[in-house]
């Protein structure tokens, strides 16, 4: 048991990764019953997430210089989030047209009934504004509506910093609240290894490898596409930032291992918010980037998106012309700021483009059959982006300083 504990956490959860993948493989009975394991730390994240990123976002809004580094901070970043996932869609549009992919593929055994109750939902951006904006903020907290909290958030901190020291004791207790959270999330995180197990387990039972012949062109490119944001386009942008790319990684290196085995980048969101605190990153930028970015910044989805339709385009022999991909481009810009408050997003918007362009369903159905490999990657992939964004944007308005850099300046004033 004291080796457990001084094992370090990335360490058991690769060790309960390669656990789950034995016993999705060896027994499949088991595999599919572990996924309570994996829904149950899920679970345990969200119930955190809430009561953790409201005082945050109030404390942070209230903490603020001004008014105006509110609004320069939203403009910055939503012009950030546009200029990135546009260059990695049209960087995946490019790959995936250079390679042909899907032109020898068959998708003759695709089952549209599989996208039963997927296919009829719809991403509606008019919709996906006013579910912003909370018509009751008790129904928000209740489903954990991120954006909903953060704008009601936002207003309620503004409330606060105006009537100054007159809202003070209201003040303490978000601090102790977010205090007692960031404690409470210690304690969650030591579940991580088991929830890893149950999701593997689980995956590996229910979808296994049996159509990844089929559709390894797509798997393919999808990492290739992946490494080449992780490697290459996030790394130049954390050097015009000034960010430490590898150390950040090296920070968070256990939250991407659990997003990338639950195939969640919401499973780890309030740790992230804890680790990037304690990174350097000022409240104030973390409880509003974060939340933004993980509705307006899936760099890991814009890499699937784009390829998984031209696959599916050729395989069904349909030509995209230069002006119907530019279209393509424009409608998942659009659709994917929508995605997180639609259950099954990624397919909901292929199976919303598919019907647009007149690619038959049963195409994405087999798709499903291997997306948990894809699924590990985009999600892992996200959780990296998002941590990059907020880190950029503290750095760009002074708002990051490193623990250790702290200590140092103390020393050296009280040297002085």
């Amino acid at each position: 048991m004291k080796t457990l504990k001084k094992m370090p956490l990335w360490l058991q959860i690769v060790i309960a990764l390669v656990l789950g993948l034995i016993l999705g493989s060896v027994n499949k009975t088991l595999g599919t019953e572990a996924k309570i394991l994996g829904d149950a730390f899920i679970h345990m994240i969200k119930m955190t997430i809430v009561p953790l990123i409201f005082p945050l976002t109030v404390l942070g809004i209230s903490q603020m210089k001004s008014g105006g580094a509110l609004g320069r901070l939203s403009l910055k970043a939503i012009i950030y989030f546009e200029i990135v996932t546009t260059i990695i869609i049209v960087m995946a549009m490019l790959f995936a047209n250079l390679t042909h992919i899907g032109a020898s593929a068959d998708l003759s055994e695709g089952n549209a009934d599989a996208l039963s109750g997927i296919a009829g939902n719809k991403i509606d951006f008019r919709e996906f504004i006013l579910h912003i904006i909370p018509s009751n903020i008790f129904v928000a907290f209740s489903e954990g509506n991120l954006l909903a909290i953060v704008y009601f958030g936002v207003f309620f901190g503004l409330a606060i910093r105006a009537l100054k020291g007159k809202a003070k004791p209201i003040e303490n207790v978000l601090e102790a609240l977010s205090n007692v959270m960031f404690k409470v999330l210690e304690y969650v995180i030591k579940f991580s290894p088991i929830g890893v197990f149950g999701s593997i387990a689980y995956s590996v039972a229910t979808y296994g490898f049996s159509k990844l012949s089929t559709l390894i062109e797509l798997v393919l490119l999808t990492y290739a596409g992946l490494a080449v944001v992780l490697f290459i386009i996030l790394p130049i942008i954390a050097r015009i930032y000034g960010v430490r790319y590898l150390e950040l990684v090296k920070e968070i290196k256990d939250l991407i291992l659990i997003a990338f085995t639950t195939r969640s980048s919401e499973s780890v969101f309030a740790p992230l918010t804890a680790r990037l605190e304690r990174y350097g990153v000022k409240n104030s930028i973390v409880s509003f980037i974060l939340p933004l970015g993980y509705s307006f910044n899936l760099d890991g989805l814009m890499v699937y998106m784009g390829p998984a339709v031209i696959f599916l385009a050729n395989a069904y022999g349909i030509d995209l012309s230069l002006t119907e991909q530019i279209h393509l481009v424009l409608l998942m810009m659009l659709l994917t700021k929508g995605v997180a408050a639609v259950p099954s997003g990624a397919m909901v918007i292929l199976a919303s483009i598919c019907t647009i362009i007149g690619i038959p369903l049963e195409g994405i159905a087999l798709l499903m059959a291997v997306d948990f490999i894809m699924d590990m990657a985009r999600s892992a992939t996200n959780v990296i982006g998002n941590a990059l964004a907020t880190v950029a944007m503290a750095k760009s308005e002074g708002m990051f300083q490193k623990k250790d850099e702290i200590g140092s300046d103390n020393e050296s004033a009280a040297g002085a």
